[in-house]
């Protein structure tokens, strides 16, 4: 198989990239070159960039698919498939799951859920725009090349070289021990998906040919917010104990901390039979916990500061 990825050095794509060369895939980088370019050396790298849309080095070639790691707003899907044109046969593109409704979604639903209304009038990502973007990219992808595309709406990713680091952040904290501050409810059920895993599901659908929309979520069994924290305790050999705390004061968007709990309860049915692994959550966790320790675990962006979960602590307490 000929392979391009349009991204492919940074962390879903760069999982993707590792999967299909083990595969035995051909594969090619497009992007700006500015990513870890000391990545897959050998493989050929086509210079260009999306937000200029500059797709000259597209010119010319041809591949029997392409995933699309990269395309975050309709503009950037609408010139690399103008690019492209027949000259691929199958285009996967990578969605999300902010693609849905926000109400109204029923534990264990699936890939017929119903989407929010598409955006095209901004190209700013934010919290309201990310997921309807999505939407009209996915619909410019199905309408260019119908039975010749390829949806995957992958949940919240985990894993070695996460540029998010939600997970890192659960991750490091259990590996420190003693009492964690969590300003949510334990029994929120969590999903998180093995970046490997999402990247095989990649790799073979395209080496399948298969069309299709697919949820990639996991891990394999349910589990919920303080499994996931006890879980990583046990893959750093250290011992938790989870203490509930206010939400009041505690930072935006804390770590894999949800409202809508049936937003983690997503069925990854179809997907898992078109050949979606599940690694199991503890192997991940070491994993992530091995690389971030290597890297010299700098400041994480989301979560409590040690001074700040100590005093969520103390309120607590008092």
């Amino acid at each position: 198989m000929h392979l391009l990825v349009l991204g492919g050095t940074s962390f879903v794509g760069r999982a993707i990239v590792e999967d299909a060369l083990r595969s035995g895939a051909e594969v090619t980088l497009f992007g700006r070159g500015r990513t870890n370019p000391e990545l897959f050396p050998g493989v050929p790298r086509l210079i260009g960039d999306r937000d200029t849309g500059d797709y000259t080095a597209l010119e010319g070639g041809s591949w029997d698919a392409v995933a699309d790691v990269s395309g975050y707003v309709p503009r950037h899907v609408g010139q690399a498939m103008d690019a492209l044109g027949d000259r691929v046969g199958r285009y996967l593109f990578i969605s999300s799951h902010a693609v849905y409704e926000r109400t109204g979604v029923a534990p264990g639903s699936d890939e017929n859920t119903p989407r929010r209304p598409p955006v095209r009038d901004t190209e700013e990502l934010d919290e309201a725009t990310y997921g309807p973007l999505k939407v009209a990219c996915e619909d410019d992808v199905l309408a260019r090349y119908g039975t010749r595309a390829t949806i995957v709406r992958p949940g919240k990713v985990a894993g070695p070289h996460d540029t998010m680091e939600t997970f890192t952040y659960w991750v490091r904290r259990a590996a420190r021990g003693g009492r964690v501050a969590l300003p949510a409810d334990p029994a929120q059920p969590v999903q998180v998906v093995d970046s490997r895993d999402l990247a095989r599901l990649v790799v073979q659908l395209l080496a399948d040919d298969r069309p299709g929309v697919f949820h990639a979520v996991g891990p394999a069994e349910p589990t919920t917010l303080g499994e996931l924290i006890e879980t990583c305790a046990r893959a750093a050999g250290t011992q938790v104990e989870i203490v509930p705390v206010s939400p009041d004061g505690a930072p935006r968007m804390f770590p894999l901390v949800r409202a809508d709990w049936t937003t983690q309860q997503r069925s990854a049915a179809r997907a898992r039979e078109a050949g979606l692994p599940a690694t199991p959550l503890e192997v991940t966790a070491a994993d992530v916990l091995a690389w971030d320790r290597a890297r010299g675990e700098p400041p994480l962006p989301f979560g409590y500061t040690p001074e700040q979960e100590q005093a969520a602590l103390s309120a607590r307490t008092s």
